[in-house]
């Protein structure tokens, strides 16, 4: 089993309304929401790994403090995924990538009611982790 380490990160906007984006039905996903992030690559530190997804994701760039808000297990057949999920503050208007076919900025009651939602994402929701 290959262990992989993910950085992910719930982006909130001044008007408090988080971004979320829509996986591409390309990807071989089902067009759940999600946000950006992404897989490290090796002998690049946590955080530059996660600036660099957010760019390539959103086209916006990632100024300000982020805080480590959870850290997750996935388990797959041939992988295990450490996930680590932040939070932080962005601004601009996103230009998506391939792997997203849309984004919308929501309320954190918005994002609680929100389907389909990838399931790890739901799981911090649900522990109410957000500020």
């Amino acid at each position: 089993m290959e262990l992989q380490v993910g950085v992910k990160a719930f982006l909130k906007n001044k008007q408090g309304k988080y971004l979320m984006l829509r996986r591409a039905n390309n990807h071989g996903t089902t067009g759940e929401w999600d946000i950006p992030g992404g897989r490290i690559n090796p002998e690049t530190p946590l955080l530059e790994n996660l600036k660099r997804e957010i760019q390539e994701e959103t086209g916006l760039t990632l100024t300000g403090e982020l805080l480590l808000i959870a850290a997750q297990d996935i388990f797959k057949p041939e992988f295990h995924v450490v996930r680590l999920t932040y939070q932080g503050i962005i601004e601009g208007t996103p230009t998506l990538s391939e792997e997203h076919s849309e984004y919308k900025w929501m309320t954190l009651k918005q994002l609680t009611e929100l389907s389909p939602l990838d399931s790890y994402i739901r799981e911090l929701l649900d522990k109410k982790l957000l500020h």
